[in-house]
């Protein structure tokens, strides 16, 4: 639960990380929290920089570019993950701008990020999106594609972080991670995106390496 103080609300979800990593025996510096800080201005953001927080996601390439360049002239460590869905016209700036992509989910996209990774020569970190409750509306490959979509991303050279999945909202997650966590296995990926502020304990002690966290840190969104 976030607080008013942003440096505490951080050391809480940080204890609360190195608590559940503790619980299934792994180091809590496997876990690398995102500060989900979409719909969030500069304002809000700098405090948590300042608390030292250094990894933020986004949702929207345009509301990345509008915000991030100058917080980056004042905190030019600070990494960026694109969250969100990504439009295919839009993975020029998305390469440019962030250092993470979490939704890569079909052919085009693999083909359109690989294109400006090379016209860049700039390299982020790729993680498949799967569609792992088989929801309609949501983004994210069927399981069932995911191999050849894998196959796609690897023949195209892209740099394959690992998997991201969001659990179908109001249900146990935990099913959903343990799945998720299996299929990288399968395909002997070593990333799992996966948890946010209301379920990331139970993310990491089933093996999220990246935990996607807004509220907990910014407090209940408008």
């Amino acid at each position: 639960m976030a607080t008013d103080d942003p440096a505490s609300s951080l050391a809480a979800v940080r204890a609360t990380i190195a608590r559940a990593a503790a619980l299934a025996d792994r180091k809590p510096d496997a876990v690398t929290l995102i500060a989900i800080s979409k719909t969030k201005a500069a304002a809000d953001i700098t405090p948590l920089l300042t608390a030292g927080q250094r990894v933020f996601g986004e949702n929207r390439v345009q509301e990345a570019y509008d915000k991030w360049p100058a917080l980056r002239d004042a905190f030019p460590h600070s990494v960026l993950h694109l969250v969100g869905q990504l439009q295919s016209n839009k993975a020029e700036d998305a390469v440019a701008l962030f250092d993470a992509i979490h939704s890569v989910d079909r052919p085009s996209l693999v083909t359109a990020l690989a294109r400006a990774m090379e016209r860049q020569d700039r390299r982020p970190d790729c993680f498949l999106q799967v569609n792992i409750g088989d929801e309609a509306q949501k983004g994210g490959c069927p399981i069932a594609a995911l191999p050849a979509l894998l196959t796609v991303a690897q023949d195209a050279d892209l740099p394959i972080a690992g998997l991201m999945a969001v659990p179908p909202a109001e249900t146990e997650a935990a099913p959903y991670f343990a799945l998720l966590a299996k299929l990288a296995r399968d395909h002997g990926l070593g990333g799992l995106s996966m948890g946010m502020s209301g379920d990331y304990e139970t993310a990491v002690m089933l093996g999220a390496t990246h935990v996607r966290i807004g509220s907990a840190l910014f407090g209940a969104r408008a």
